[in-house]
């Protein structure tokens, strides 16, 4: 900000007043201490708009729920296993993308979730499956959803871990009480007898009671081919598939798209 700024903001608002040494020692005792940030400037506004004790300490009280409210979510995110980055703010929507636009913003409204419906994202690779199950993951977070992010491979891996220490019942259980489960890169390869059967129980256990946002690249006619029991690979591709509402994007990778120019890469950036 310019100094020209600087000082025309200052003369519509006021001088901002410091916080004391004792205000901010008893804003620390009661767990206030992210106020010192704004209370001058809310201070200042508060002088400039005559505001009464009553919506000022509502202002600021207001400031520090809002505060919480998103520390409490990126921690919830994280713990989720949400990468803090993929966004419905930070999604590239260029035109090269092919996608029912209108469906996406049906998704964010969580309706989904709330009816207990499954959410299918199919394309090729690179063209933001994992980003938008990710982005709908943070939504949920801020609606106080429980929320749970695996790559496949990596889940059933644990799964198979559990069965060999015979905590696999509780990790199901646990499972199946998320709210909202985004497996990513499902089928991306054949699954074993172990992981066909570990894929079956977890989608019964949460067949309409919980949803289930899935990523691939193959389509679920494909995924049947790609699991060692034909009859559990049938009972929880239709349960998981019923019901569900399926966005398909086509375009090509956002890695390819995001690929410097050959001409233009500097040498520095080169690994040898």
């Amino acid at each position: 900000m310019s100094t020209a700024t600087t000082t025309e903001a200052s003369t519509r608002t006021g001088p901002l007043d410091p916080v004391g040494t004792d205000l901010m020692r008893t804003l620390k005792a009661l767990k206030l201490g992210g106020l010192k940030d704004t209370l001058p400037e809310r201070l200042a506004l508060a002088r400039q708009r005559k505001m009464g004790h009553a919506a000022f300490l509502e202002l600021v009280l207001a400031d520090e729920v809002t505060r919480r409210e998103s520390r409490s979510a990126m921690l919830r995110a994280r713990t989720a296993g949400l990468d803090p980055t993929m966004r419905l703010d930070t999604w590239d929507e260029l035109d090269d993308l092919s996608y029912d636009r209108a469906l996406l913003s049906d998704l964010t409204s969580l309706r989904f979730a709330e009816a207990g419906n499954g959410v299918l994202l199919l394309g090729p690779v690179g063209v933001g499956k994992t980003h938008l199950a990710t982005a709908l993951g943070h939504i949920a977070i801020r609606r106080r959803l429980s929320v749970h992010a695996a790559r496949a491979d990596k889940l059933f891996t644990r799964l198979r871990a559990a069965r060999l220490d015979n905590t696999l019942e509780a990790e199901i259980r646990k499972l199946a009480r998320v709210d909202v489960l985004i497996l990513d890169d499902f089928a991306l390869r054949a699954l074993d007898a172990t992981e066909t059967n570990d894929f079956y129980e977890l989608v019964v256990e949460r067949h309409h009671r919980a949803s289930t946002i899935v990523t691939s690249n193959r389509e679920p006619a494909e995924w049947l081919t790609m699991m060692s029991d034909a009859l559990l690979a049938q009972s929880a591709v239709d349960r998981l598939t019923s019901g569900a509402h399926t966005l398909i994007i086509e375009g090509p990778s956002y890695r390819q798209r995001h690929t410097h120019p050959r001409g233009a890469i500097d040498t520095k950036d080169v690994t040898p």
